[in-house]
Parts: C-alpha cells; structure tokens; sequence
C-alpha cells in the first residue's frame, strides 16, 4: 500500500505559531491595518473579516466589538448591525463568487464547534455544489482555490 500525502502548507503559520492567548476578534480591529487584519469592512459597533482558515473561499465572519461569548449580551442597535452586515455579506459575496448557496450561523460554545467560544461571531460560508467532495472526507482536508489575500481583494472590489 503507497503512502500518499495531502498538503496544506496555509495551516503552518497557525499550527507553528505562537497562540498569544489573545482574543482575535477583540485583537485585529486594533491593529489599524484592516488588510492586514484581513477586515472587510467596519460598522459602528460590528465587523467583518474574512476567515484565516476557511471552509470555503469567501468564508466572512462577523463580529461586534464587544467581547461577549453570546448573543443575549448584546444590545438591539449591535445585533441589528450584525443581521444587516450579513445581508450585506452575502451581496458582496453574490457579487465576487457566484455561490449557488449559503451556510450563516452562530456556533456558541466549545460543543457547538466555537473556535473561539467567548467572543461572539455570525459565521457567513459561500457554498457550491462541488464543494463538498471526497477530499474532507478522505484526506481530511479542503481544497481552496484562491489565496486569503486575493479574496480579500474581491470581496473588498464587491463590497456594497
């Protein structure tokens, strides 16, 4: 039986990294390089900001600036942004990727699959019908084909 190797050479930086303990939603506005940051575009009180780590090309999260692990924390004027920030997501990404459909939601606790379980974010994942092949599944893992900086790149250009 022949060995074969998947590689996903993207994940390195963030296997290798140092892990700084930091909250990345509350860390990355702060930066002051939205590109940078990877961060799409900014609201009063919520932005958005591509993923680093993709399920699909495009995958958006949105976040508020308020560090809160659940929704019940936030005002109506935040959770009203976040709702019309995801509307605005999906224009955006209609317009640079064509998608056939979408996954948006909120994964709230480390057993609903949360990352980052104490800052709160809206998920916003462009789907295709191709997009779900063999590769999860047997190789465990995703085939992206567009680099982080050129979807930024087109999701900024289609920002409305």
């Amino acid at each position: 039986m022949s060995e074969e190797r998947l590689w996903a050479p993207w994940r390195m930086p963030y296997i290798k990294g140092e892990k700084s303990g930091q909250c990345v939603f509350c860390a990355k506005p702060a930066w002051g390089d939205d590109e940078a940051a990877a961060i799409v575009h900014r609201g009063e009180h919520s932005y958005v900001m591509l993923n680093a780590f993709p399920y699909t090309n495009g995958h958006l999260m949105i976040s508020p600036y308020l560090h809160t692990g659940t929704i019940e924390h936030l005002d109506e004027p935040t959770l009203l942004e976040l709702m019309m920030l995801s509307r605005r997501s999906l224009a955006a990404l209609r317009v640079a990727y064509r998608p056939e459909g979408f996954n948006v939601g909120f994964n709230l606790g480390k057993v609903a699959g949360a990352g980052f379980d104490d800052h709160v974010h809206l998920h916003v994942v462009p789907r295709w019908g191709a997009d779900s092949n063999f590769m999860p599944v047997i190789g465990n893992a995703r085939v992206l084909p567009e680099l982080l900086e050129e979807s930024y790149r087109a999701l900024r250009a289609a920002w409305v």
